[in-house]
């Protein structure tokens, strides 16, 4: 089993983020298999975003859902995706994580509507 199969096989994963000062920022998402990459979903808005947008540099580990790692981090580059991208992201969060995820993302889309939230899809190193 590859690390990229390892990871999308978590339900959480730990996606820490650069600050321009190099103080890392680490937050547990959600995280599905995109081919070669993992994709996950956040607000448009946030913080992780605008650092992505920066320098694109994190690192992903799996984690629980208070964001407590149980594995290596292992580095990435993230990309955001367009809004064709970010809609494939929604639909493999609504195979994966079912009932929760459909809920969340409908949730999502009435607070923040349809472009409030951006696919993000993160490419491990080597």
């Amino acid at each position: 089993m590859t690390t990229l199969d390892r990871l999308a096989a978590e339900k959480y994963l730990l996606l820490t983020t650069f600050r321009k000062d190099g103080r890392a920022v680490a937050t547990p998402v959600w995280a599905v298999r995109d081919g070669d990459a993992l994709a996950v979903w956040t607000a448009a808005n946030s913080g992780k975003v605008k650092r992505i947008r920066r320098s694109g540099e994190v690192t992903v580990a799996p984690c629980d859902v208070r964001g407590r790692p149980h594995g290596e981090p292992v580095p990435g580059h993230a990309t955001l995706c367009d809004p064709a991208g970010t809609r494939r992201v929604r639909g493999l969060i609504k195979q994966k994580y079912r009932l929760i995820g459909r809920l969340s993302l409908l949730g999502s889309r009435l607070r923040r509507g349809e472009g409030g939230t951006v696919g993000v899809r993160v490419t491990l190193a080597g």
